[in-house]
């Protein structure tokens, strides 16, 4: 039995007679994966084949500007299920789980049971949390809640769709139904074969979870519920092909989110009519709130965002707020705020590509077309881009850059505009209360050693100085060598947030002095792994190398938390492989998810350095 249990039970009890019952609206959620609003046919691509959503959106409203908050699955999931943005409950890294506070954190089926819903979630949970079992929450795990609920209890149905995950893009690409010659390539991608093949090859699996969403509506309307429940209908980020999924342009967190509300809930209508388009701005932070909006049910303080529906509806927000950290084995962060016309991105760590390899997007074979198209010099500005370092600040133009390829963060025409999504985006990272000023795996340690979640001890101003932190950061970030006195300053600093921060501007600003470079040995033995990986990467990029690969040798031969940066490190600095080897052929082969991130990155270090695989240990 779960905890909620006697919950639910006693809600059930309380229920309204079947007449009142009957006004509230049963509520059908269709999730599909990794599809940005590019791939369906309402949205305007007309080489899509997506008849069952396309009629979904003349029966609905199609919203024009829905955004994810997160371009990756489990980060997004788990701002879903708490109404929460990942950065503030600290769980935004790509496969962690770390804990949240659940005594105070509801997920947001448990107001729903509350509220005498029958609750069903089929197929995916993926909520990158831990201490609570993803399913914990839910009566049932099937796609059919209406045959499952009491009488006259109303129901809340999620149905996942992986028919367009992104492995549905990987393997053979040869033989596809869409033709690789009608695809469109937007301008970053080099016309290449494999890519067309790949784009083609994914037309044909949003096509195949077209037909799955035309059957679940056929289902819901073959019960005789279809004039008793609103529809709704969005990805869960978007995506899929290279430089979409795992990054903040449009291409990866621009959704498509369509609601179909029958006659008798016009209450809840967003617009006159169905049919119509909603311009609206919508992050996934605001959805969980809106439901339970819809529901009647109550809405736990916790949650940020804002209901955006219904005869509840809060104000439309100026700017949507986005984040990336860590994806798998590969670290970076970034952080974004978008408003109907302009996207801003910042690049906490500018010294790192776009492109790094990341093994489960090189299984795609665009992404290797593409790699090998840009080492064979068939790639221009524009479209190798993604193979060299970032840059500090991007600004697009959404309406005339709609695949945001055109950079005018440098523009003096558009500085004022620079300087408002500047401080637009301080104010959602001070909002919110981001986790991410501190790296990963010291904000991890930091918490462990408070006795506090993530979410705890990001909310204390005294063991997490935010507003203090995120000027560390604009020091570090300005790349202005007239500031390293301050960055030095930082380095001698009590809270590891402020060294960390000095570190990464010494390193924006270029070669250090003689003076600089003994302030960063001395931080090789620094407590915070971070600090002292990052310091052996500034040593090695001023070309004094040997105490730094000793200290990311001790990272990797003690097994840190760390050891998965430290392998990040050594790929990304370009060093010798030859003295890390013995340390990193000593590291285990099995173990936990981490272990798995770190024999992928040990794999990619031999493969890219022509190494040998050494024979298996017992």
């Amino acid at each position: 039995m779960t905890f909620l249990a006697g919950i639910v039970g006693l809600a059930t009890l309380s229920l309204a007679p079947t007449e009142q019952a009957d006004e509230r609206p049963n509520i059908l959620w269709l999730v599909c994966e990794d599809s940005s609003v590019a791939w369906f046919g309402c949205y305007g691509n007309p080489q899509a084949k997506t008849p069952n959503i396309d009629a979904l959106a003349a029966q609905g409203f199609r919203y024009t500007h829905a955004y994810a908050s997160a371009p990756v699955c489990g980060p997004s999931r788990s701002t879903w299920i708490t109404g929460i943005n990942a950065v503030t409950t600290g769980t935004q890294p790509m496969r962690s789980r770390y804990p949240i506070p659940h005594g105070s954190i509801p997920y947001y089926p448990d107001p729903l049971h509350r509220a005498g819903y029958y609750t069903a979630n089929h197929t995916k949970t993926d909520y990158n949390i831990g201490g609570r079992a993803d399913t914990a929450c839910w009566d049932g795990s099937g796609a059919d809640a209406w045959n499952h609920r009491k009488p006259g209890q109303p129901f809340f149905q999620v149905i996942n769709f992986n028919a367009s995950h992104e492995s549905s893009a990987h393997g053979d690409v040869t033989r596809t139904r869409h033709s690789p010659q009608d695809v469109t390539l937007p301008p970053y991608h080099p016309d290449d074969l494999g890519i067309r093949q790949t784009y083609a090859k994914y037309h044909d699996a949003v096509e195949r979870m077209d037909t799955e969403v035309g059957k679940a509506l056929d289902g819901l309307a073959r019960a005789g519920l279809a004039d008793e429940t609103i529809v709704l209908f969005n990805s869960d980020h978007g995506g899929v092909l290279p430089r979409s999924k795992r990054f903040l342009y449009d291409s990866g967190v621009h959704a498509p989110l369509i609601v179909r509300i029958p006659e008798k809930f016009r209450k809840f209508w967003p617009s006159t009519a169905p049919g119509s388009t909603v311009d609206r701005l919508v992050s996934f932070v605001d959805m969980p709130k809106t439901w339970l909006s819809l529901a009647g049910a109550e809405i736990p303080s916790t949650m940020q965002g804002r209901v955006f529906l219904g005869p509840n509806a809060e104000p439309e927000p100026s700017h949507v707020f986005g984040f990336r950290d860590r994806m798998d084995e590969r670290i970076d962060s970034q952080r974004s705020v978008r408003d109907k016309r302009f996207v801003y991105i910042l690049n906490d760590l500018p010294f790192i590509p776009w492109g790094q390899h990341h093994d489960y997007l090189w299984l795609m074979q665009a992404t290797r077309s593409w790699e090998q198209a840009h080492k064979q010099g068939r790639t221009n500005e524009v479209t190798g881009r993604f193979f060299e370092t970032k840059p500090v600040e991007e600004l697009y133009d959404t309406v005339n850059d709609p695949d945001n390829v055109v950079n005018l963060a440098g523009k003096p025409e558009h500085r004022a505009t620079l300087q408002t999504m500047r401080a637009r985006l301080r104010e959602a990272q001070l909002s919110v209360r981001d986790s991410g000023l501190l790296p990963e795996f010291e904000r991890v340690r930091r918490a462990t050693g408070l006795g506090k979640t993530i979410y705890e001890m990001v909310r204390d101003p005294k063991g997490y100085d935010l507003p203090a932190y995120l000027d560390a950061r604009d020091l570090a970030l300005a790349g202005d060598p007239a500031n390293a006195s301050k960055l030095v300053e930082l380095l001698g600093r009590d809270d590891s947030a402020f060294r960390y921060w000095g570190v990464v501007g010494l390193m924006r600003i270029g070669k250090p002095d003689a003076s600089t470079r003994a302030r960063l040995e001395s931080l090789l033995d620094d407590p915070c792994d971070e600090v002292r990986a990052f310091s052996a990467w500034a040593l090695i990029r001023s070309g004094t190398p040997d105490r730094a690969r000793q200290a990311l040798v001790g990272l990797i031969r003690d097994h840190s938390p760390s050891t998965l940066l430290a392998l990040n490190v050594i790929d990304w600095s370009g060093d010798d492989i030859a003295p890390y080897v013995p340390a990193i052929n000593a590291l285990p082969a099995k173990g936990g998810p981490m272990v798995a991130y770190e024999q992928r990155m040990i794999e990619y270090l031999r493969e890219s350095h022509h190494l040998p695989t050494p024979p298996a240990r017992d």
